[in-house]
């Protein structure tokens, strides 16, 4: 098994010279070397062939030894020195100062058809960042990530990828809902692949502790290697680059806006400096469309990080890393236009997302109506997000009469509809007809149009915790149907209609399908 190392991030820029895995403060470093733990008895469950490809490997030498070996961390790749970022955040709002890596290890860094890929195991053992952690993972939220950051690549959202999906053979002590009950599950590591895992903490790690010297160093790296188009270390180029952060950011919301995709820790911890959906904790798809959601039991109480609130959040999170990268330019005013423009360029964005999602081509304000009356109606019951979009494609124009009937699969308690409600959906379908009317698209134009953005099969959480539970007794082939079935998530599938549903009452209250916390 031959890759190509090309590592940068550990050879460019400046390492803790400390080595040993004692939890500590790191000083003016963007690393510390780290070797993963050896895991008792790995076991490969699952790997994705697009990132096997992509980091130029084959199907047959992903099923070898050494591909086990090096991706559970049981040996090190040859010429490599694995390694765990540091980094700071603002969790739920407050500075939490240093964090880092506590259960990720990067290994290195592959070059393949001109795109360069980091990777980096999730859950191969304490760094210097645990703080009272164990650096270990469970298979429970390990599926969870393998699963939804491929799934959400193929949704067209801007993500990390993954590799690999491995058990350690290794039993880890986790206490699922913080209420003092802790209990041991299967350990699992997962291989996540990014062009970088760079984030907003990255910076402000070195902006809080006055280290503009590496603060430098960090943003003159991160232009260089992954947005070269901006030339040279100029305080010009530092606010160019802010601008594309900002604007990758603004269109990775906007994308989660339209599947219903809620990450549930937008903490700047965990934002991605390449505008890429990044660690995969309790998030969730709508089920009910409801703007105040949060799959985050840590959220329940101030719903942060909710399903209405991940735009703002997203300029709240713009603002602490142009606070972190003021020290580079000095002036507060061109950073203030570009956050004050995201608000608006939101609004822009978010306008064209809601006509593609109705399959109107002509875009207006005057439209914006229709959507306040579209969400207003869809929040009136409990409606599913994912099948109302759906099933709206079907409608014939000219025949709103027959439009409640059409998406009727979409609400949970069709009981609930009393006439009043009812008649506010039949004036809101003729309305859409109507502007429907106005365009000169064929309903099969439209149909495809509207399909092509609005999915039909997304990762709802009781289908992660049925593929948990099947793992749990050792049975992989739910998480490889899953895997499969998301790589085609606008197609209609037929054979996969099963799928096609919504959340079963059983799932409603339960734990892994509702609510889930931090817990990994």
């Amino acid at each position: 098994m031959k890759l190509n190392i090309n590592d940068t991030f550990n050879k460019e820029l400046p390492s803790d010279p400390e080595l040993s895995n004692e939890r500590r403060q790191v000083a003016q470093a963007t690393h510390s070397y780290v070797e993963p733990v050896v895991p008792t008895h790995p076991k490969l469950i699952h790997f994705s062939n697009e990132m096997v490809e992509a980091i130029g490997l084959t199907e047959e030498e992903a099923k070898s030894k050494e591909f086990l070996e090096i991706f559970s961390g049981s040996k090190i790749y040859p010429q490599t020195r694995p390694y765990a970022m540091a980094y700071a955040g603002h969790q739920f709002g407050n500075w939490a100062g240093q964090l880092g890596d506590g259960r990720a290890i990067n290994l290195f860094e592959v070059k393949h058809n001109k795109k360069r890929w980091s990777l980096q195991l999730k859950g191969s053992g304490e760094t210097p960042y645990s703080r009272q952690g164990d650096g270990l993972a469970v298979l429970r939220s390990s599926i969870r990530e393998y699963l939804c950051s491929e799934a959400m690549h193929h949704l067209g959202v801007p993500t990390t990828r993954a590799l690999s999906l491995m058990l350690s053979g290794d039993d880890v002590l986790r206490d699922i809902l913080y209420d003092g009950n802790p209990a041991y599950e299967k350990g699992a590591i997962v291989c996540r692949v990014a062009p970088s895992f760079i984030r907003f903490g990255n910076f402000e790690l070195f902006a809080a502790r006055n280290d503009t010297k590496n603060l430098k160093k960090l943003t003159d790296y991160t232009i260089k290697h992954f947005y070269p188009h901006l030339d040279g270390a100029t305080k010009e180029t530092y606010i160019k680059f802010f601008k594309e952060v900002a604007d990758r950011t603004l269109e990775m919301v906007v994308h989660w806006q339209r599947v219903g995709f809620v990450h549930g820790v937008m903490n700047t911890d965990n934002m991605s400096i390449l505008g890429l959906t990044i660690d995969y904790g309790p998030y969730g798809w709508l089920e009910g469309f409801d703007f105040g959601w949060t799959p985050n039991t840590t959220d329940k109480q101030n719903k942060r990080y909710r399903f209405g609130n991940q735009p703002n959040i997203g300029l709240w999170n713009l603002l602490q890393l142009a606070n972190a990268l003021f020290p580079l330019v000095e002036d507060a005013e061109p950073f203030e236009k570009l956050l004050n423009a995201y608000g608006s360029n939101f609004e822009k964005q978010s306008l064209e997302m809601m006509h593609s999602k109705l399959g109107l081509k002509i875009v207006s304000e005057e439209n914006g109506k229709l959507f306040a009356d579209l969400e207003e109606n869809l929040v009136a019951t409990e409606t599913d997000m994912t099948i109302f979009f759906r099933l709206l494609s079907n409608l014939k124009k000219g025949q709103p009469d027959k439009s409640l009937e059409t998406v009727a699969k979409a609400f949970y308690n069709p009981n609930e509809i009393n006439s009043e409600i009812e008649e506010r959906w039949k004036v809101w379908f003729k309305a859409y007809d109507l502007k429907l009317q106005e365009e000169n698209d064929k309903d099969d134009t439209r149909k495809a149009s509207m399909n092509a953005v609005n999915p039909k099969y997304v990762l709802r959480n009781y289908m992660a915790q049925l593929a948990i539970d099947k793992a749990d007794m050792g049975d992989y082939e739910l998480i490889d149907e899953l895997f499969n079935l998301l790589k085609r998530p606008y197609d209609e599938q037929p054979e996969n209609e099963k799928w096609f549903a919504k959340r079963p009452e059983w799932a409603r209250h339960k734990v892994g399908c509702s609510m889930l916390s931090c817990s990994s």
